[in-house]
């Protein structure tokens, strides 16, 4: 690895402590319907959008709801001493991405098959502080 390559992945790696985030991969929901989850709580603070999540009648909300709070825990894990009821945490991005997809075959009429495709997906959540996003506007 040359010396450019070392320092921009040292600068990600830098970048990426000061992010808090968590990650679920091959969730057995399609993509289709997790991202309208997601779309529910993208831009929320973190205890609104546990309340939706947690009184929406989605499957889907269940496990995103438990990946939430995983990365709230991760919060609080790289900010220890800090109250969590002091800093406004809000959702700052959540990506639905699609992840292997199982194919099955299903029969069909006059000696035919059809596919059938058994999708899942990756679900990626990162909260941030409402004062990071203040500072980050003045300073731009």
């Amino acid at each position: 690895m040359g010396a450019r390559k070392r320092l921009a992945a040292d600068k990600r790696k830098e970048e990426k402590k000061q992010q808090y985030f968590a990650v679920l991969k091959n969730c057995p929901t399609s993509p289709r319907k997790m991202r309208l989850i997601a779309d529910l709580v993208r831009g929320m603070e973190v205890n609104k959008a546990l309340d939706v999540l947690k009184f929406s009648s989605k499957e889907a909300s269940n496990r995103v709801e438990k990946l939430l709070l995983s990365a709230v825990a991760n919060w609080q894990a790289k900010n220890e001493g800090v109250r969590l009821e002091d800093n406004e945490l809000y959702v700052k991005t959540i990506m639905v991405d699609s992840g292997r997809i199982l194919k099955r075959l299903r029969p069909a009429p006059q000696g035919r098959a059809h596919r059938i495709r058994k999708r899942s997906n990756h679900v990626t959540i990162y909260v941030d502080r409402k004062e990071n996003v203040v500072e980050e506007n003045l300073n731009s």
